[in-house]
């Protein structure tokens, strides 16, 4: 083993979202002296392959759409060419690349070291880091913190499965592709899919049951699967695959498949096949389960409410940990162990609340989603226990479209107990994303129904309809 190098007091192994916040707030804040090891790009996932380039591009297919439907207010639009995807891609790859350079120097402006390397447990307090060019060493830590995220998984045991690619590639592709196919059924699944049929690629999303977007309330998988068949995703329910094959002239690919109305289906002249199915954390290979912290059985680190692992001075949070994989939950929960290692003795008991975290997905519509969905709530209250508030109704911003090209907005309010607190809220339409926010906060503060009875409606709006719910 390498000599000891260096000591510090925090030593956090991956820059991603909830890494690097967790050591910038223990050095800005606190002193401490903090060195994060990355070996991929700073940022995480987010920032290189997940929810910024993803929103990038969803904002170029919200573009699309409203090119669509100038056309029934009036406009006159003439297209000398279709979009041109290999230059809107190089423009997005150059903001993420700014952003990677952003991270870069905000570690360096709140003095905390960065390596770019491998980093490797030895013990509860030393960690082998190897860097680019080979050289190891080992350094001596007070507190570790282990974030480093997770992939995406690859594809299934299928013949062929390799000609596939990940979510990650889907930030590679160069050129706008003529037809797809993606498989899977979350929400990376979902956006891919509305994204490239809104910039006009015949799209193909095969799902395992009839409906997407399990993990939400059956209100949004129903209505959001409506809506995609009506905007022409090509759905193919209660499906699997068998093989994939490529033509080595053309370089396009064949999906063996079946599916609800197939037997023996076969999809041929693809440019691109998506697995997007799940990811897995990153834990292995870097000495975890040898200094003895406990994995759960996807491979996930488990973890107390404060993010202390199986093993003293070891903490993990963020999407390695798995309970909730979104950015600002590992921002949150870094932000607040940081503080609780290192400040005051107030902070002691400081964690992170994961109830009421608000989630949406850039679908199209958009959906917003925050506590429990109606199967939760009945299981944690009983029906009795509930009232449900629902409404449906075309948006205005539809008004000078024909029936044809409107879009759906449906809402739901669930609520428990006679004093109808708030225990869910759902929400499926335009600008579901930015409304969630504020009355994510009214749900996380106990609002009930009363409250949002006894808010003034802004007018007009969609987002009135969920201050006058009868």
């Amino acid at each position: 083993m390498a000599p000891v190098s260096k000591e510090v007091d925090f030593l956090v192994i991956g820059g991603g979202s909830g890494g690097l916040a967790s050591a910038r707030a223990a050095s800005s804040k606190y002193g401490v002296k903090a060195l994060v090891v990355e070996a991929k790009r700073l940022g995480g996932t987010c920032v290189n392959v997940g929810c910024v380039p993803k929103k990038v591009t969803y904002n170029a297919a919200s573009i699309a759409e409203t090119v669509h439907h100038a056309k029934a207010y009036g406009f006159s639009l003439k297209e000398t060419a279709p979009f041109d995807w290999t230059t809107f891609k190089h423009k997005r790859d150059a903001y993420v690349k700014r952003l990677n350079d952003i991270y870069e120097r905000n570690l360096a402006n709140d003095k905390v070291e960065y390596v770019h390397g491998w980093a490797r447990l030895l013990s509860k307090n030393e960690v082998e880091v190897t860097t680019d060019d080979g050289e190891k060493s080992v350094v001596r830590a007070k507190k570790i913190l282990v974030a480093v995220g997770g992939n995406p998984n690859k594809g299934p045991d299928i013949p062929g499965a390799e000609l596939g690619i990940d979510s990650d590639g889907f930030f590679e592709i160069e050129t706008l592709p003529r037809k797809v196919a993606i498989v899977g059924a979350g929400y990376i699944a979902v956006e891919f899919a509305g994204m490239f049929n809104a910039l006009g690629v015949e799209t193909h999303l095969f799902i395992r049951y009839d409906h997407f977007l399990r993990a939400f309330d059956p209100m949004v998988q129903e209505v959001v699967t409506k809506e995609y068949e009506r905007l022409g995703v090509k759905l193919h329910k209660k499906s699997g695959q068998s093989k994939v094959e490529k033509d080595e002239k053309t370089g396009k690919l064949t999906l063996h498949y079946h599916d609800a109305t197939t037997e023996s289906g076969v999809l041929t002249g693809l440019d691109h096949l998506i697995w997007a199915i799940g990811r897995t954390p990153a834990t292995k290979g870097i000495g975890l389960e040898e200094v003895g912290v406990k994995l759960g059985e996807k491979g996930h680190i488990v973890v107390d409410e404060f993010q202390n692992t199986s093993v003293e001075n070891i903490y993990s949070l963020g999407d390695a940990t798995g309970p909730v994989d979104l950015t600002p939950v590992a921002i949150a929960a870094g932000r607040r162990l940081a503080a609780r290692l290192f400040g005051p003795s107030e902070f002691s008991t400081l964690r992170l609340d994961y109830t009421n975290i608000p989630s949406v997905v850039f679908a199209h519509p958009e959906v917003g989603s925050i506590g429990l969905s109606e199967p939760e709530a009945v299981a944690k209250y009983g029906r009795e226990n509930l009232k449900i508030y629902k409404t449906s109704f075309p948006a205005m911003y539809f008004a000078m479209m024909e029936p044809g090209d409107k879009g759906p907005t449906s809402y739901k309010l669930i609520c428990a107990g006679p004093e109808e607190k708030v225990v869910g809220l759902h929400i499926v339409g335009l600008g579901s994303a930015e409304m969630l926010q504020g009355f994510g906060v009214a749900i996380k503060m106990g609002a009930t129904k009363a409250d949002f009875d006894n808010c003034v409606a802004i007018h007009p709006t969609s987002a009135e309809e969920l201050v006058t719910l009868k």
